[in-house]
């Protein structure tokens, strides 16, 4: 896997101060995309061990919130693959921090309809992310009034809670959700 860049103090995808990893490779190539570079899968530096060690010290502050994972496309499944022991040590060593997932697979169709079903790394994944914006981005509902998100068909979907109630919860992300998050 590849990675187009990592912002270490990220304040527009998540609530919060937070660690942004945007990675490189997608299929849905939207009109009006903010990070066209990011489509090809080969463009970036490689996602090593050391990246993942630069990830977690980027993290080692009580001022960051949590991780943000974007692209690109990071469900792409070589990117899963990619994520995957990021994830795993990010939630071992920083269990209070929130994981958010930016993707344009529709959470129900694509991510629990199919993925989850055909993959491993999916059920792992989708087990320590807390928040998934769903959805491609449609430049046709493109509202920069948006909170955390870019056009008006994608959903700020708290994962945890949507599994447990077997329906889509939205993510509580207001300004009470911004000041627990500090």
């Amino acid at each position: 896997m590849n990675y187009a860049t990592i912002k270490e103090c990220d304040v527009a995808n998540g609530p919060g101060v937070r660690v942004s990893v945007f990675v490189s490779g997608c299929n849905h190539h939207c009109k009006g995309c903010f990070n066209e570079v990011a489509w090809d899968f080969n463009y970036g530096d490689k996602f090593t061990d050391e990246t993942i060690d630069r990830v977690l010290q980027d993290l080692d502050h009580e001022y960051i919130a949590g991780l943000s994972l974007l692209g690109g496309e990071p469900l792409e499944y070589q990117n899963q693959k990619g994520l995957l022991p990021l994830v795993r040590k990010v939630k071992e060593k920083f269990p209070n921090k929130t994981i958010w997932c930016y993707t344009g697979f529709d959470f129900e169709k694509d991510v629990m309809g199919k993925m989850y079903n055909n993959w491993e790394e999916t059920k792992e994944l989708i087990s320590d992310i807390d928040v998934i914006v769903d959805g491609k981005f449609e430049l046709e509902k493109k509202n920069p009034s948006l909170q955390f998100r870019g056009s008006e068909n994608q959903r700020l979907i708290d994962v945890k809670k949507t599994l447990s109630e077997n329906k889509i919860v939205w993510a509580d992300v207001g300004y009470d959700a911004m000041k627990k998050a500090n």
